[in-house]
């Protein structure tokens, strides 16, 4: 059974990994240094945690789960206790592709993170319905980067991501500049904006007289079906009025080099405000 020490064992995401690989074939080290975080290990997963140097002791996999303001930080507090041939699992491209972590050729950097369960999918159980982030009952994709290492590292790696993420129902591989330009550049910068943006257009004709639950019901059904189309889940094209209001809408809301949000510079800037 191999060991796997997962740090920041008792925040939010180490919760998340915590719960699906109580139930798996990794022996899990838990480190947590808050008493919150600590407290909730006991209550809520049955397990005590452990000091650093007992958890990496014997450990070939080692899971960051810790926000990305802190990885650089923990990775080179631990990279000389860490086995030769051990496996750091990061969670986010951020740090990664920031530099963040502390330069050792005989270790591997395994990055990955979840696509999160998508809009269009066929989950007919209500668990699975509103498991919105997954790794409970939702099925997902993930994407995993094999940033340093021996080849022969990825599968070892992508069987960790396949465990913490579950349920899994497809992986991609990818390089860490690839996720980079996924988060922060699409998801991020582009996708939570425009939502953001969605969000004040509803406020807004709600400002102007409109029924707040009218004007949620309507740009909620709207993104489903336009977003259907958009994507190609459903056969169908827009009215020739909705098309004129994108040829109108599109230049007054978006800048014509807006593109240029994943220019590498752009990229790295991003990741330098994160980190």
């Amino acid at each position: 059974m191999p060991k796997l020490a997962l740090f920041g064992a008792g925040g939010k995401m180490g919760m998340r990994l915590g719960r699906n690989l109580k139930s798996s074939n990794y022996q899990v080290a838990p480190v947590e240094v808050s008493a919150q975080g600590l407290a909730r290990l006991t209550a809520e997963l049955g397990w005590d945690a452990v000091d650093s140097g007992s958890a990496l002791k014997g450990a070939g996999i080692v899971v960051l789960a810790v926000p990305d303001t802190a990885i650089g930080k923990v990775a080179h507090g631990i990279v000389d206790s860490l086995e030769p041939g051990a496996m750091v699992v990061i969670l986010d491209a951020a740090a990664p592709y920031a530099g963040h972590l502390p330069k050792r050729g005989d270790i591997t950097y395994f990055v990955t993170h979840p696509c999160h369960p998508p809009i269009f999918n066929d989950e007919t159980q209500m668990e699975a319905k509103l498991d919105r982030f997954g790794g409970i009952a939702a099925k997902q994709a993930i994407v995993c980067c094999l940033m340093q290492g021996p080849e022969s590292d990825y599968a070892r790696g992508e069987a960790v991501a396949r465990t913490i993420w579950a349920p899994v129902m497809r992986s991609h591989r990818l390089t860490v500049e690839q996720l980079a330009l996924l988060e922060p550049g699409l998801a991020e910068t582009v996708v939570a904006s425009l939502l953001d943006v969605m969000r004040e257009a509803m406020d807004e004709v709600v400002r102007r007289g409109v029924p707040e639950q009218a004007a949620r019901d309507f740009l909620l059904g709207h993104m489903n079906i336009l977003g259907a189309v958009i994507f190609k889940e459903q056969p169908g094209v827009f009215s020739d009025a909705c098309n004129k209001a994108i040829q109108f809408g599109k230049p007054v809301l978006m800048r014509d080099d807006w593109k240029r949000v994943f220019e590498p510079d752009e990229i790295a800037a991003s990741i330098q405000r994160i980190t």
